[in-house]
């Protein structure tokens, strides 16, 4: 059987979508339970959803895994991709599970709600992000922008060290809950993650669709309660030169009996990589191939 190579762009080491992206290239892979003969599945760690996007568009990577608000901007021309070229071969593999808007702050910062934010040192992560845009949507919806906070841009994990050390007091990390970085940090340190509620919130879900809403539940982090707040949509893109058949085995197989039992066992997030939500959050248009296995299960009409 001929070898193909597909690679998946992932994230940073400490995130989400790397752990994740290991699992899923292990199980597709020919030597995965139920993977694709002749597959070579690989993770590879990466800028985020921006870095992936561009890295398929240019052919240096087969897939990737975005932020449902990023690949709807790249494929419209919009938002991060204003004055851009539309990346119009953009297309979705499966939705893969809620991305959590985490507005992290030290416990005795004195933050209760994103309006508490003015004047203090925010961390709205790295230029070419899709955090930032996030960030800068959330700070927008509560009256503020970047010149009422004292903003940085660094990556969650500075962030957090700098959170540790009284140099920032807080800082914003798009991600599945519960991530590595915040359940080390919360293990050491008083933190709060601080709500996005309200009408302002509302205000903001009605005028940004890929927005929804989003519970972290009490315990997901040492010592921080319940939190109400907002998520976006973590997913698979890849591009339409893809070959149809090749993609429709990879969905077949991610969606297998023991794809599913490795993904559940293998990450907190893999128990939501389900058929249920592979077809929520579509911004951009399904690859021919991955359609064509969800009209055969009857998950798409």
């Amino acid at each position: 059987a001929q070898q193909a190579f597909f690679r998946i762009g992932t994230g940073g080491t400490s995130g989400t979508y790397y752990p994740v992206g290991g699992l899923i290239a292990n199980a597709i892979s020919a030597t995965g339970p139920a993977g694709v003969e002749g597959l070579v599945a690989t993770a590879t760690s990466s800028n985020g959803s921006v870095a992936n996007i561009s890295a398929i568009s240019s052919g240096a990577s087969e897939s990737g895994f975005t932020q449902s608000d990023v690949a709807y901007w790249a494929h419209s021309g919009t938002g991060l991709y204003d004055g851009k070229p539309k990346v119009e071969d953009l297309r979705l593999i499966a939705t893969l599970y809620p991305e959590t808007i985490h507005l992290v702050a030290r416990a005795d910062a004195g933050i209760k709600s994103v309006a508490d934010l003015k004047g203090k040192r925010v961390s709205l992560d790295e230029p070419g992000s899709g955090t930032i845009v996030d960030a800068r949507l959330v700070l927008g919806a509560y009256g503020l922008t970047e010149k009422d906070v004292k903003a940085e841009y660094l990556k969650p994990g500075p962030a957090g060290e700098r959170l540790q050390d009284g140099a920032m007091d807080a800082y914003f990390f798009v991600g599945g809950y519960p991530t590595g970085a915040i359940v080390e940090l919360a293990s050491t340190n008083n933190i709060t993650l601080v709500p996005i509620t309200g009408p302002e919130a509302d205000k903001l879900l009605s005028e940004q669709k890929f927005f929804s809403t989003d519970t972290v539940p009490e315990g997901t982090y040492k010592n921080v309660g319940e939190t109400k707040t907002i998520s976006v949509a973590a997913q698979w893109v890849t591009s339409a030169k893809q070959a149809d058949d090749l993609v429709y085995k990879i969905v077949k197989s991610l969606y297998s009996d023991e794809t599913q039992k490795a993904l559940q066992a293998g990450h907190a997030k893999g128990k939501l990589i389900t058929l249920a939500n592979a077809v929520t959050s579509a911004g951009i248009p399904f690859h021919p191939g991955a359609e064509k296995y969800y009209k055969e299960v009857g998950a798409l009409k």
